[in-house]
């Protein structure tokens, strides 16, 4: 951090560590203990600083190895602390060149592992998916040529913010002259990285714009749903599997008063009938309660399974 920034205050670490302001200032003390040229200086703009060219290197990575390892780390980086402090560290013990790639690789792509309606069809690795990653890592315009899904083609400028990996599609996140908008990687056709520097909206966040993103579509192709009500573990299972097209609506006990022995869930779906399907796979693990034409259709779905497996099966007296 001292190495990037020149000049940090223990609130500063603290708040980028995790760490309280007494352990900050503590693990300063230690690195000029350990023999690194840090200094304190107090009053109005003080903080903490290094003093000449103190550093440390890490040698033997490429700049096209150490893209490769940010862009596989950075986005499980927003969820698992070690791996945050990790990607900290390495950070500052690259060779300044590759620092600002580093960090530009690290926050180019976020990684939503649920499929759109809670499937994920295998697709090949998009041609040109390094070529887009190489425009967002850069940060510079792009020309590209895009097929929409009803064949139509165009040209347009954009300016690439991010990578998203939905399920095994990925999706550029580019601001255009029509405003913020995603495009398949699989249907570019084409793709001219420009000279001009590409502009990033003030406070954009990638995670953030893309769950709009992946709700406002999901919204859009669900015409159904159904409540159900499950466990806490239940609700778990099924935000992972189903994503987006769950959501949490509150608490209930066992006798029916407000806590947290189960919750009520609501569940989006194309049609009655398959989302009927996919909540069998739960069997006793969540109760439908609406709407009854999914209540009904799991029941006829249950006899089916009784009369095919009752044999080998029998009930327990």
């Amino acid at each position: 951090m001292l190495q990037r920034r020149g000049s940090v205050t223990a609130a500063n670490v603290a708040a980028e560590l995790e760490v309280s302001e007494r352990t900050a200032r503590r693990d300063l003390e230690a690195l000029g203990a350990a023999g690194m040229p840090v200094y304190s200086q107090q009053g109005r703009g003080g903080g903490w600083r290094l003093l000449g060219h103190g550093t440390t290197d890490l040698s033997g990575l490429s700049a096209a190895e150490v893209r490769a390892l940010f862009l596989v780390a950075g986005p499980a980086a927003a969820a698992t602390k070690d791996v945050k402090a990790a990607l900290r560290k390495l950070v500052r013990a690259l060779p300044e060149p590759f620092r600002d790639q580093a960090e530009a690789a690290s926050a180019a792509i976020v990684i939503d592992p649920a499929g759109w309606n809670g499937s994920s069809p295998n697709r090949p690795t998009p041609p040109l998916l390094d070529e887009v990653q190489d425009a967002v890592v850069g940060s510079r315009q792009i020309n590209l040529v895009y097929r929409a899904g009803d064949g139509a083609e165009s040209t347009r400028t954009a300016h690439p913010l991010g990578l998203a990996a939905k399920g095994t599609a990925w999706y550029l996140i580019a601001n255009t002259e029509a405003g913020m908008r995603s495009f398949r990687v699989d249907r570019i056709r084409a793709i001219e990285v420009l000279g001009q520097p590409a502009v990033r909206p003030e406070g954009f966040d990638l995670a953030a714009v893309w769950a709009d993103i992946a709700t406002s579509v999901s919204k859009r192709h669900q015409g159904v749903s159904a409540r159900v009500k499950t466990s806490r573990e239940g609700s778990r299972i099924m935000r992972s599997l189903f994503g987006a097209r769950v959501s949490i609506s509150r608490g209930v006990k066992r006798d029916g008063t407000a806590e947290d022995d189960f919750v009520e869930v609501d569940v989006a779906g194309n049609s009655l009938s398959i989302l009927a399907r996919e909540l069998a796979g739960f069997g006793s693990m969540v109760e439908v309660l609406s709407p009854r034409e999914i209540r009904v259709e799991l029941a006829r779905i249950g006899a089916q399974l009784t009369d095919l497996y009752f044999g080998e099966c029998p009930p327990v007296p």
